[in-house]
């Protein structure tokens, strides 16, 4: 099969279209043929070395953890996929090495659901590692009904998500941090925009009345964001980082980690087929060209999500 392959750490023109040897399949795993790959920040930590005192890697390395394809082999001991099925995926394993920036990929069932009936294989593959992730934080500071929620980076690809998200789980406002040229784009989501940076309590403030305060605050970029958030909410064990263990530790706050999970994979992509949840995919490139689009995520301006095509 074609694959996209890195035999070291380092710059973006270490990626590179190889021809490798198709995947292993085992019992509890599904072959997919891969038509859509997400490309999310995390791949370009991986492809810099960032992660190896996290999980163990392995050369020739193929990068890559979301999937949206076609079903062409199951394992005898899978029951709930079968061949043709579309289905969509975060194929994270125990090690990082056989990614889904490939033709082909052997993917554990317990990484996957079935795809949005409704939606393209670009849009779907967008959506497993980013909503994942926005879901479980949502989870972790126990957002539900009438909550008042703020989202830093609201724009991105798990914030985008998160606005989306927040309000089906029931909170009746959210605020999305973001620049200026993204707020029309939040208020499209349901957001209501503010200027991240300098002063942002007293924006939020504003924009709330009372006591200045929101009910939970979800962090996707870390740095001031992250310092400000247990002053905005008003209980600290209310805010959460997916960038921070040990300072969302230190102000009592949450950490997640996005771990696979099949079964609220199916929930996001449920609320695909409702209408109540999109992905924006900003730009998609074909599989040869993922150094480029690691370059455009790296620079850390992408709305929403960036996708490889294949095939």
């Amino acid at each position: 099969m074609e694959a996209v392959v890195i035999n070291e750490f380092g710059e973006a023109d270490v990626l590179s279209p190889q021809t490798v040897e198709d995947p292993v399949v085992g019992p509890d795993a599904v072959l997919v043929e891969v038509r859509a790959a997400g490309v999310n920040p995390v791949d370009w930590k991986i492809r810099r070395g960032y992660l190896q005192g996290a999980l163990p890697h392995h050369f020739p390395l193929i990068p890559g953890w979301d999937v949206a394809g076609i079903v062409r082999a199951a394992g005898p001991a899978v029951t709930g996929y079968r061949e043709g099925d579309e289905v969509v995926g975060y194929v994270r394993k125990d090690h990082v090495q056989n990614g889904t920036y490939a033709e082909l990929v052997a993917a554990p069932d317990r990484t996957l659901a079935h795809k949005p009936a409704t939606r393209g294989f670009a849009e779907a593959a967008g959506l497993p590692l980013a909503g994942l992730t926005a879901l479980q934080l949502l989870r972790a500071v126990r957002v539900g009904e009438g909550d008042v929620v703020l989202v830093h980076a609201a724009a991105g690809g798990v914030g985008h998500l998160a606005v989306q998200l927040a309000h089906a789980l029931g909170a009746s406002r959210v605020i999305g941090t973001a620049s200026p040229g993204n707020h029309d784009f939040l208020r499209q989501l349901g957001a209501e925009p503010v200027t991240y940076g300098d002063g942002l309590a007293d924006r939020v403030a504003e924009l709330v009345g009372g006591d200045g305060k929101v009910d939970a605050a979800l962090d996707f970029i870390g740095g001031q964001a992250l310092a400000d958030s247990p002053g905005l909410v008003r209980d600290t064990a209310r805010h959460g980082t997916v960038v921070d263990a040990r300072t969302a530790g230190e102000q009592g706050g949450q950490y997640v980690f996005v771990r696979p999970d099949s079964a609220g994979l199916a929930w996001l992509s449920r609320l695909m087929d409702e209408g109540k949840l999109a992905v924006e995919v900003q730009r998609s490139y074909p599989l040869k060209q993922a150094a480029d689009a690691h370059r455009l995520v790296e620079d850390g301006h992408v709305r929403g999500k960036v996708v490889l095509t294949v095939g």
